[in-house]
């Protein structure tokens, strides 16, 4: 029986690069984070933790092997709650050593992209991502591919959007009226 590898051993095993593009406009607003923004919690210390938010530890991990890590986001504007706390607590990604770019949805209609956000390691391995309606992983959230045609679609949609966007440090969203 195989099993797959958790999203810790893939990041892990990635030798040079590791892509990810987001176009919801949100995502599992479930999280315990996002509820507590959402009732005015800001800068809280866990946010930036690498103990409370192991991601932080999986990029600095990566990085300090020399694996370039690149995040982009397609979103609607005027932003949703949920892209303005993405927005807040992605500086603490960046410290970590992710590189992430932000592109308004206006601008990428002319790029062809696949349905699903994805992340795509080495440019040979695509991990797809599902989402419920609501934003939720359902039980089968996954799936990986090596399959040409769609890793060739994922890497082209990546560096259109890469090319277009504005970096994380250099977005402010919209001002709320």
């Amino acid at each position: 029986m195989t099993t797959e590898p958790s999203f810790e051993d893939l990041l892990g095993k990635t030798r040079r690069s590791a892509v990810h593009l987001e176009m919801r406009d949100g995502y599992m607003t479930s999280d315990p984070r996002y509820v507590a923004w959402r009732n005015g919690v800001r800068n809280a210390p866990e946010d930036n933790a690498p103990a409370a938010r192991p991601w932080l530890r999986w990029v600095r991990d990566a990085t300090d092997r020399s694996v370039t890590i690149r995040r982009a986001r397609v979103f609607s504007v005027p932003e949703s709650e949920y892209i303005r706390f993405e927005h807040h607590v992605s500086d603490a990604n960046v410290q970590a050593g992710e590189q992430i770019r932000r592109l308004s949805r206006r601008r990428a209609t002319d790029i062809a992209f696949p349905g699903n956000d994805f992340w795509v390691f080495d440019d040979e391995l695509v991990l797809v991502l599902h989402f419920t309606g609501d934003g939720e992983s359902p039980e089968d959230w996954w799936e990986l591919t090596k399959d040409a045609e769609l890793l060739r679609l994922c890497v082209s949609a990546f560096e259109a959007v890469w090319e277009r966007a504005v970096p994380q440090a250099e977005y402010s969203p919209t001002p709320v009226p």
